[in-house]
């Protein structure tokens, strides 16, 4: 098939139209990630008894299974079980957002365990309460440390919002799939696609790289 300049302009209002739901998918959902990781990280690390084992659990279950399955879970089982019906938008936002924040808590974690003793025992000496030890001592330090890792998984996000086809979430790759079903053409749009994803993630990567320098010399 010979490269159709017509077909490949007539594509592009529909995928800026999946970019923008891909990038809405990717900026909630990294919200989400960072949030609740963190808060697991938080509880594995308190120790708290039969909830930190819950929270370990948890987290190993989801690293070890597909995006995939968890999103026809979320969308086919857990909503129908607790009577409600969220958009499939909003269960790809929760879907994307609760897998990454299983890796995103490990991140926080081996960042929190990168804090120096001796901070802990400033802390300790000084008998700062416990919120002031992890807002004011503890996250200050441990978080910038782990920006450049959590940018990544961000970037890794980004590349698969295409899975939330399997429940009617029409991302920039879905549209292109949308277009060429319309037009019997898919050289197109899958390759305008294919170049949107990398206009967005490249830049993406290259200011991941310069955060990675500037944390090392933190």
């Amino acid at each position: 098939m010979n490269w159709d300049w017509q077909n490949a302009r007539d594509s592009i209002p529909l995928l800026l139209q999946g970019l923008v739901v891909t990038v809405e998918l990717t900026v909630l959902g990294s919200i989400l990630a960072y949030v609740v990781g963190l808060v697991f990280a938080l509880i594995r690390r308190a120790r708290v008894p039969v909830l930190s084992q819950a929270v370990f659990l948890f987290v190993e279950l989801v690293r070890s299974t597909p995006l995939l399955i968890q999103v026809f879970i979320i969308f086919y089982l857990l909503w129908p079980a607790l009577g409600i019906k969220p958009s499939a938008f909003l269960t790809g936002v929760v879907a994307i957002g609760i897998h990454y924040a299983t890796y995103t808590s490990e991140v926080y974690r081996a960042g929190i365990d990168a804090v120096p003793k001796g901070q802990w025992e400033a802390a300790t000496a000084l008998s700062l309460p416990r919120s002031r030890v992890w807002l004011g001592v503890i996250l200050p330090q441990a978080v910038p440390r782990v920006l450049p890792a959590l940018g990544n998984y961000t970037i890794s996000m980004f590349k698969e919002t295409p899975l939330l086809l399997a429940i009617g979430v029409l991302d920039v790759l879905n549209r292109a799939k949308e277009q060429g079903a319309e037009t019997f053409r898919v050289i197109e749009p899958y390759t305008l696609a294919g170049l949107l994803f990398l206009l967005v993630s490249y830049p993406s990567s290259i200011l991941v790289r310069r955060l990675e320098r500037r944390v090392g010399h933190l």
